[in-house]
């Protein structure tokens, strides 16, 4: 049994992604690092991994693409998805691996990833309006989970495909489970393993209600993807109404309650524009306004 990592970077804590390296350099992990930043990140161009560099960025979908088909390519059985933030040990790595293949002998697994224990809120996320259904002590099964830590075997990744390059960036993760959710196979979040994220930049409270705030060019990707699944059939109903319904309020927060609020209006109605035409792809360099920072995380 062989078992791989795939890390995608874009400007990273090259000393966070060293320490992730460090933590799995046992010839038991295979690590590939896929860097959509745009210049190489030369401290991490060492022998322990594999180094993969996209410098006109590639999206999140297709880095993840290219890092698992390599991972398997070369004969791992199983691979984990990390974001270059990621705070993953071999200790939650080994029980998610353990659950996988105990689980894999009885039922059509499609991921497993760990609980998420948000840095913002300290506590950990037990879901807003779908908790999932627990099957035992250690294990519920979920109609999605995020990618940082979401493990997957090469079996799953030929049933349900590759992750969809189009969306570029946002709703990746939670396609891919959805997908495989439409083919017949599960998902589940392990109640044992625990890893520690955080989601968007920082939290922000407006009457009483706590958004995430992220980079401004994130709320394109958002918007637009929002519409573009709120079409599919396989999407789940709950989440269509949820994030629908939420365009108004989000974009009310965002343009006049955080930061940067005229830029953030400008990629706002940019990806709701491209939803309505089911425009994919990455944002065209055309609609990112002058005022936005130079630095973003797509």
């Amino acid at each position: 049994m062989s078992v791989g990592v795939v890390v995608i970077l874009f400007n990273p804590d090259v000393e966070h992604v060293r320490s992730l390296i460090d933590a799995f350099c046992a010839p038991d992990w295979n690590v590939i690092l896929v860097d959509n930043s745009p210049s190489p990140q030369q401290a991490l161009l060492t022998t322990d991994v594999t180094y993969l560099h996209y410098p006109s960025n590639i999206g999140i979908a297709h880095a993840q693409n290219v890092g698992l088909k390599v991972l398997f390519n070369e004969g791992s059985d199983y691979a984990f998805l990390l974001d270059q933030d990621s705070l993953f040990s071999p200790d939650i790595a080994v029980e998610l691996v353990r659950q996988f293949q105990d689980l894999e002998q009885r039922s059509p697994i499609a991921a497993i990833g760990p609980s998420i224990y948000c840095q913002f809120s300290e506590c950990v996320d037990q879901g807003v309006l779908q908790k999932g259904k627990q099957v035992s002590e250690k294990l519920k099964t979920v109609k999605q989970i995020i990618a940082s830590g979401m493990l997957i075997s090469k079996r799953a990744f030929e049933r349900v495909g590759e992750k969809e390059n189009e969306l570029f960036i946002d709703g990746v993760d939670h396609e891919w489970c959805w997908r495989a959710r439409a083919k017949g196979m599960v998902i589940y979040q392990s109640l044992s393993a625990c890893m520690p994220h955080r989601q968007g930049d920082d939290r922000v409270k407006v009457c009483g209600v706590t958004f995430k705030q992220g980079a401004p060019i994130r709320l394109y990707y958002q918007f637009r993807n929002v519409l573009i699944l709120a079409r599919r059939h396989y999407v789940p109903l709950y989440w269509k109404l949820r994030h629908v319904c939420a365009i108004p309020l989000r974009y009310l927060v965002n343009r006049y309650c955080f930061e940067q609020g005229k830029t953030r209006g400008a990629f706002m109605w940019a990806g709701l524009k491209d939803g309505l035409k089911r425009k994919t792809g990455p944002i065209e360099h055309a609609l990112i306004p002058k005022s936005s920072v130079k630095k973003s995380d797509t």
